[in-house]
């Protein structure tokens, strides 16, 4: 919990005691279901609260936006996210719906009321949003794909509305598969998170 409030000292009193109930929650749901890497709970704020908010120093979402989180599994990027942005509106949706389950109590435990989830696949969908995010669901044209139907025409941040997309390893053969003349964003997250985990994983944009 020390890295989140290092990097972003800006928490309120309230995002602070909503992030430390994390580790807890979760630890709790992973002796009943495999909802995160059993050798990665240890290491939770590090490897999945803090890559999630990589998206936060990528872009500042603006009150009342929609976000999309695609294949959200345990709740990564999406409930980090919720957190840090509670004025925007989260919909995290996973095809493992006992995965759903978990995150439906674990925002409830927290008091997140910005989120909702659906069990569903991307096809299934049926609504307009600023921006989809997603942590390694899918190569990258194939996320571009899936969800260029999902974009709101109306723009209102500095990014026009995309895929925002945690990423890392064979990122370059990825983007040579999207389109001619798609317009693409790469940061390495060691830009903003000085942890050797984060070395050669990267916070993709797509613009719709």
């Amino acid at each position: 919990m020390k890295l989140i409030k290092q990097y972003f000292p800006e928490l309120s009193e309230s995002q602070v005691n909503q992030f430390e109930q994390l580790l807890p929650l979760y630890k709790n749901w992973n002796q009943k279901i495999n909802v995160i890497s059993r050798k990665d709970i240890e290491n939770l704020y590090e490897r999945h609260v803090l890559h999630s908010l990589a998206i936060a120093k990528f872009i500042q979402f603006k009150a009342d936006s929609h976000i999309l989180d695609l294949g959200t599994g345990g709740g990564f990027p999406g409930i980090p996210l919720a957190i840090f942005y509670p004025d925007v509106h989260f919909h995290l949706v996973d095809s493992i719906g006992k995965k759903l389950k978990v995150i439906d109590h674990i925002a409830d435990e927290i008091g997140l009321t910005n989120v909702r989830t659906s069990h569903s696949r991307v096809e299934e969908l049926n609504e307009k949003v600023d921006f989809v995010v997603c942590r390694a669901v899918a190569p990258i044209d194939t996320l571009v794909d899936w969800t260029k139907r999902l974009y709101n025409q109306k723009m209102n941040h500095g990014f026009p509305n995309g895929l925002i997309a945690l990423k890392g390893g064979r990122l370059k053969e990825e983007i040579k598969l999207l389109s001619k003349g798609s317009y693409t964003e790469e940061v390495a997250i060691q830009q903003y998170f000085k942890e050797a985990f984060f070395e050669e994983k990267v916070v993709v944009y797509v613009q719709a």
